[in-house]
């Protein structure tokens, strides 16, 4: 399925996205299914091309940004020429055999990305239970176990590389999704960075939109908080940034928010000027080392998932346009993901 409308060339995102309809998807609704008005269905002679091998090249095409080729702009929103698009857009058809041999290698590598996220997002339920079964009954205020720390106030400008600026979308569920950030620049970081530079255990949260969202920031990245975000260090590592997020994340803080934050005509905002007397329901102090080292021995897990996982992207997506292109064999392939499996 090809996405025909809703880019924003504002946003710097163009039409062209792709989307494999397997049994996998299907088997997710109880009846048929149509596509929505903004896609269009693809469908390829089976006796000459593998569909899953035209997904991937319909995926080089928009990581290449040649399906910016094929669109125009109307009214703030950009729009898939789809008949310009079918008359030029050009598919290597190797034989058949060749086409699926590309194929096991890239699915299987999708495969594992998906796993690798499965495994993070089975692991964040499993902390909460533990932090929940962990009787959080005591409240303590903010600023007792943590420091509250604002980040920028305005948007660098974004590059292909250089340190991550984090955005707000990125705090999803618990999970910090750097697909949702962008780069930002080298010599604007110490800038964007004065007041304060997120570290390994950090509670990255919204303060505006998207309230109650956060996650824990990552080991290794160097980044900015974004707008409209804020972070709380721990004060003491008897309570970790791990045991900090599923108190955040936790019923009772979450109806603390709805009854403090500040209700806009536009948007919702949390007061960082009061948050560090907000009340965050705690195990008894006796006790939150021993929660504070399960819930970080936890996280670690899941940053361990996300790394290899964000690893896996950066390899398919280096050696997508060199299979689809032939300039690359499955074979040279293969032994550069055993290398790089090898390193993980």
């Amino acid at each position: 399925m090809l996405e025909i409308s809703g880019g924003s060339a504002a946003r710097g995102q163009t039409t062209g996205r792709t989307l494999f309809i397997g049994e996998g998807v299907l088997s997710c609704f109880a009846g048929p299914v149509i596509p929505a008005s903004f896609c269009r269905v693809v469908r390829f002679d089976t006796t000459l091309v593998e569909p899953r091998y035209a997904f991937y090249g319909l995926q080089d095409m928009y990581n290449s940004g040649r399906a910016g080729a094929y669109e125009n702009q109307s009214t703030g929103i950009s729009n898939f020429q789809f008949e310009r698009f079918l008359d030029a857009e050009l598919l290597r058809v190797p034989a058949l055999v060749e086409q699926r041999r590309i194929v096991r290698l890239l699915k299987a590598i999708d495969d594992k990305i998906v796993a690798n996220e499965r495994i993070a997002k089975t692991s964040i339920e499993l902390a909460q239970s533990i932090f929940d079964a962990s009787k959080p009954e005591t409240e303590t205020t903010i600023d007792d176990v943590a420091a509250a720390l604002d980040g920028p106030h305005a948007t660098p400008r974004k590059v292909p590389e250089g340190p991550w600026f984090l955005s707000i979308s990125s705090l999803k569920d618990g999970l910090l999704d750097l697909n949702e950030s962008v780069f930002m620049a080298e010599e604007d970081f110490p800038r964007w960075t004065r007041r304060v530079q997120p570290q390994e255990g950090d509670v990255l949260f919204s303060y505006e939109t998207r309230l109650g969202d956060a996650a824990l920031m990552l080991p290794g990245i160097r980044a900015s908080l974004g707008r409209r975000m804020a972070a709380l260090r721990p004060k003491s590592p008897d309570t970790s940034g791990a045991l900090l997020l599923h108190s955040y994340l936790s019923p009772a803080f979450h109806r603390q928010i709805k009854e403090l934050a500040i209700h806009g005509a536009t948007v919702d905002r949390i007061p960082l000027t009061d948050l560090p007397s907000w009340k965050l329901p705690l195990p008894e102090p006796e006790r939150r080392a021993y929660y504070s080292k399960v819930l970080t021995g936890i996280h670690r897990r899941v940053a361990a998932s996300l790394l290899e996982k964000r690893t896996l992207a950066a390899l398919r997506d280096t050696l997508l346009p060199e299979l689809m292109a032939g300039r690359l064999g499955v074979k040279d392939a293969g032994e550069a993901v055993e290398a790089v499996e090898e390193t993980i």
